[in-house]
């Protein structure tokens, strides 16, 4: 049986050498490329614009850097009233509309008196009557009392008996406990006359204070009641008076950061109606009571000064202000600050101590000089102007001339 050659296969060394080049050269190829991708990845990202967040430096008299805490609420007459009638009536006229301003006891509206004309009516004839009877009985008397004198000149002289004289006594007595009782039922009679004459006062409706009509609630023919009864025909009012000049503020404030607020605080307004006009205001009284669903204290805050553009009902927001006086007062002369800035914005501590502004796209390191701490802000006596912007977010390897993007 014939033998195998196995010889035939060998890998000639030429051949060997070859393979292994080739592979040597595809791995350096794609480490070559892996480490170019790598570059231009690095090279890039440093290329990349860093974004940052800005916030604008206040003057320093800038009420807005006092803040202690903001709250919101509404605007609230001391002063409100809704008008109605104390007694169940008709209407038969009315004389007012809405927006009218009306003064303290002007004539608003008038109900049917027919009915407490006639019982007026009724007990002044009561009246009449009683004093009528009292000067028949005085007539009586003064003709009992001749009858007496005469009969005790009689009995003087021992003409009558005194049996006489004991009758004609009594009639004046009786005449006079007659004349006593009648005056008293005259009395009773022109408390009647008064009862009746309030029944018929009590169908004119007056304003009670001077202020502004709101609402207009009743119509001429309509029954008003001082109390609910007859469905939705009864009305329960005439007319919601505002007095214009009692309007404040009321606010909730968290129970948490009500030690902040304190009677006479200075307060900036600003009502969602007009935002750009602050309204410098104060705290009034805080309402010594908190409420437990909601956890809040009630606080009152007055205006300054009233404005006719002020109404009832507008949704405000309010500004607790720091007590930025007595600082003043006990801090001693020298300089003053030129801006308040966000605490955020400063960099290192004490005489180091920078920012970051950005100016045309690009990043100024700026030295400061710093005051006292208002709240979240603080003071600066130089190196910033009111309007400059700041960065108080971005990352940590800012530099002087970078560029950056301001992220809204």
């Amino acid at each position: 049986m014939p033998t195998a050659d196995l010889s035939s296969l060998k890998i000639h060394d030429s051949a060997r050498s070859k393979s292994v080049g080739g592979k040597v050269l595809r791995i350096f190829s794609a480490s070559l490329g892996v480490l170019i991708i790598v570059l231009g990845g690095i090279l890039a990202f440093h290329k990349q614009t860093p974004a940052v967040e800005v916030a604008a430096a206040l003057p320093a008299n800038d009420p807005q850097a006092e803040t202690l805490l903001n709250a919101s609420g509404y605007v609230t007459p001391r002063r409100r009233a809704t008008v109605a009638a104390k007694i169940t009536g008709r209407v038969t006229g009315v004389f007012f509309d809405e927006g009218m301003n009306v003064r303290e006891g002007q004539l608003l509206a008038t109900l049917d008196d027919s009915d407490a004309r006639r019982a007026l009516n009724a007990a002044i004839a009561d009246r009449n009557a009683s004093q009528a009877a009292i000067a028949d009985l005085e007539v009586q008397l003064k003709y009992a009392m001749i009858q007496l004198h005469r009969a005790q000149e009689l009995f003087a002289q021992k003409v009558q008996s005194q049996e006489a004289l004991d009758t004609a006594g009594t009639n004046v007595d009786s005449l006079k406990a007659k004349i006593l009782l009648a005056k008293d039922q005259v009395t009773a009679s022109e408390a009647r006359v008064l009862e009746a004459q309030q029944g018929v006062d009590n169908c004119i409706i007056h304003a009670p204070f001077s202020g502004v009509v709101v609402s207009k609630d009743a119509q001429v023919g309509e029954m008003v009641s001082p109390i609910s009864a007859g469905g939705g025909f009864t009305r329960t009012g005439i007319a919601t008076i505002v007095d214009m000049n009692s309007n404040e503020i009321e606010v909730d404030v968290n129970e948490a950061y009500i030690a902040r607020v304190y009677p006479g605080q200075e307060v900036m307004a600003t009502l969602d109606a007009y935002p750009d006009w602050r309204i410098p205001s104060h705290v009034r009284t805080i309402i010594p009571t908190a409420d437990r669903d909601k956890g809040t204290v009630k606080v009152r805050i007055s205006f300054d000064k009233l404005d006719p553009k002020i109404l009832p009902d507008m949704g405000v927001k309010v500004a607790f202000l720091s007590e930025k006086d007595s600082v003043k007062k006990a801090k001693p002369q020298g300089p003053t600050a030129r801006a308040i800035i966000p605490q955020a914005a400063v960099r290192g501590v004490g005489a180091g101590s920078y920012v970051f502004a950005v100016r045309d796209g690009k990043i100024e390191r700026r030295t400061v000089t710093l005051g006292r701490t208002v709240s979240h802000n603080i003071e600066v006596m130089g190196g910033i102007n009111p309007g400059d912007e700041l960065v108080v977010r971005g990352p940590g390897n800012l530099q002087d001339g970078m560029k950056v993007e301001i992220r809204q």
